[in-house]
């Protein structure tokens, strides 16, 4: 039997495009903005204009999932958040730990979003001996050395990498061997892995680097 994980990410039997998840969990805030004004239905048109994007846009990203909305009604504002969140996997319950328990890693331990999103920190790794057995957020700090076991008694879904580049790969490795299959990495470097592992890479210097150069840009003109 299929388990209620499993239907959530299998059942529309298409690959999506990185892009579309990125517009609907935009969306996804959108419309937790509206409903927190009481904001009852609203248009396409409007969700496209608070998102920068077409109302086209829009309507295509939801084809993908089925038919929302009447036309000429718009979107009950409610149900569409409902549905974006099943489609996104935010109604089910997901399992995070954290390799790399520094000073990125302790601020996504104080993150308070990821656990508004249903994502629980269950286990939290390191190799330092000053920090393996001390606490953060009632979780105890385990051995890094002891990943694969520490990973499958905690059930863990999605790992959080926060270590030095140099030992990136080497921990990417060891969870693929675990059977992990998502992984959001905060090194700074590319990690190589099975094409049925999914990687989210967040690096803030690539990031400001888009900024700076946008800028640059602007002033030599």
């Amino acid at each position: 039997m299929i388990n209620q994980r499993e239907t959530a990410r299998t059942k529309y039997g298409q690959k999506i495009a990185d892009a579309t998840v990125g517009r609907l969990s935009r969306y996804y805030r959108t419309l937790k903005q509206l409903e927190s004004l009481g904001v009852a239905t609203v248009s396409s048109d409007e969700l496209a204009k608070r998102n920068n994007v077409t109302s086209a846009q829009v309507r295509k990203d939801f084809s993908f999932f089925g038919a929302f909305g009447r036309r000429g009604l718009g979107y009950n504002v409610r149900d569409l958040k409902h549905n974006i969140a099943h489609i996104l996997g935010l109604d089910l319950e997901w399992h995070l730990a954290l390799v790399g328990v520094g000073n990125i890693g302790r601020a996504l331990l104080n993150f308070r979003q990821f656990q508004e999103q249903n994502f629980y920190f269950t286990l939290l790794l390191d190799s330092d001996p000053r920090k393996i057995g001390t606490r953060f957020n009632n979780l105890e700090v385990k051995n890094l050395d002891h990943l694969a076991e520490e990973i499958t008694k905690a059930h863990v879904d999605i790992v959080v990498i926060s270590v030095p580049v140099e030992a990136a790969q080497k921990v990417a490795d060891q969870l693929v061997a675990t059977g992990i299959k998502a992984i959001l990495n905060f090194a700074p470097t590319s990690l190589h892995v099975p094409s049925d592992v999914v990687v989210r890479n967040e690096n803030m210097v690539i990031e400001i680097e888009h900024l700076s150069f946008a800028l640059a840009q602007t002033e030599r003109v």
